[in-house]
């Protein structure tokens, strides 16, 4: 296996075949789930558990893995130097369990460098991260792990989450498998430039060991954006796949969680620019005509931060935010002037900030873009891209 926070793959891979235009997936006949025959081996599941002030969330993580069927799960939990009481929690559930293993940090490493201290560690067929404030739903490493079976060119199979927000009740999982969809990697990977965003939840991806080790660990360049980073380098050398109908994983939303930690719209557009280029400059080797999907990613970011310029003088916000993010899209993309976007901020400029927010037409390009976020959600919610 490659170092920690080496991107480059360290076995050499066949280049991904061209993408098609429409990136249609596979579609699949649900696999059997059924209980294997007699003297048949499960697979086995690396589950690394990286924990930092989470102990109120640890048991309960480790339990929602332990209570898996159909698969020999073993854990990894490892303590990030926590001042919480996860240290104890960690010791408990390890002492409890002989599928437990802990370990404890004296000092604090960061996710990155813990996750791939985890990954260095996996064994087995298949690899989860999964935080210690997150859950996984009855069956999700079951039905993961008879696609990976059943498809051994796929490198990760994804699915829907459910997010419990703090001071709400934790919801309730529900709904069938479906079907499963399969993408070629290369498709994959097109379709999350032309997006900009990162679609996966990682507590709902479970990684082949064999890609895992041939892309290596996590980015220690990039921080809020090293899962999508991640995904990328498993879709240049491998298919995708999404599981259809049955949730995989809860994730928590609450203050202290990693997607509540960010600085504002600039930074998010900045940890995806890394991201992605991060991923362009060492691991898109596998993909056909990588120059020009980089040059779509960029033009796609560069779009969204014109955009929230606009925004931001449509609701009278700060100069400062609204020259950052457009000195933010002429960085990232050359020709950003020739965007519509860049049409759009300068009338909005010139009509004046805050008043933009009553010309009809303006109006009407903020409901366009409102129903595009919500057919993102819809397409994100049912067909996992």
């Amino acid at each position: 296996m490659s170092r920690p926070g080496n991107t480059r793959a360290t076995t050499q891979l066949p280049a991904k075949a061209a993408p098609s235009t429409t990136a249609a997936p596979r579609l699949e006949v649900v696999p059997s789930t059924k209980k294997l025959a007699s003297g048949a081996r499960l697979p086995v599941i690396s589950v690394i558990v990286p924990c930092y002030n989470y102990g109120r969330f640890l048991e309960g993580c480790v339990t929602s893995v332990l209570a898996q069927q159909g698969v020999e799960t073993r854990l990894l939990v490892i303590d990030d130097c926590s001042t919480d009481d996860s240290a104890g929690t960690g010791r408990h559930v390890a002492e409890r369990d002989d599928r437990v293993e802990f370990r404890l940090h004296r000092t604090n490493m960061g996710f990155t460098a813990t996750a791939n201290e985890g990954l260095e560690w996996a064994q087995g067929d298949y690899v989860v991260i999964l935080s210690a404030d997150d859950l996984l739903v009855p069956g999700a490493l079951q039905r993961a792990a008879a696609v990976l079976a059943k498809r051994s060119n796929v490198g990760m199979v994804y699915g829907r989450a459910l997010y419990a927000h703090e001071g709400r009740r934790t919801p309730r999982p529900s709904g069938r498998w479906r079907s499963t969809a399969v993408w070629s990697g290369a498709d994959w990977v097109r379709l999350r430039c032309r997006s900009g965003y990162n679609c996966v939840s990682a507590p709902t991806a479970v990684v082949r060991r064999t890609v895992q080790r041939a892309v290596g660990g996590y980015d220690p360049a990039c921080h809020h954006a090293h899962d999508l980073n991640m995904w990328l380098r498993i879709g240049a050398v491998a298919d995708i796949a999404y599981v259809r109908g049955a949730p995989q994983a809860i994730y928590r939303v609450h203050a202290a969680s990693m997607s509540h930690r960010q600085e504002g719209p600039l930074v998010e557009l900045r940890e995806r620019r890394v991201g992605f280029d991060s991923f362009f400059a060492t691991s898109a080797g596998g993909i056909i005509d990588g120059d020009r999907l980089h040059e779509v990613a960029a033009r796609t970011l560069s779009r969204q931060a014109l955009w929230r310029a606009s925004r931001a003088i449509d609701r009278g916000e700060n100069k400062r935010l609204t020259d950052d993010l457009i000195d933010f899209a002429l960085d990232t993309y050359a020709d950003s002037r020739s965007l519509r976007e860049w049409r759009g901020l300068q009338l909005r400029r010139r009509i004046g900030s805050g008043r933009s927010l009553i010309c009809f037409p303006f109006l009407a390009t903020g409901a366009v873009h409102r129903l595009r976020a919500y057919g993102r959600w819809m397409r994100l919610r049912f067909r996992g891209v």
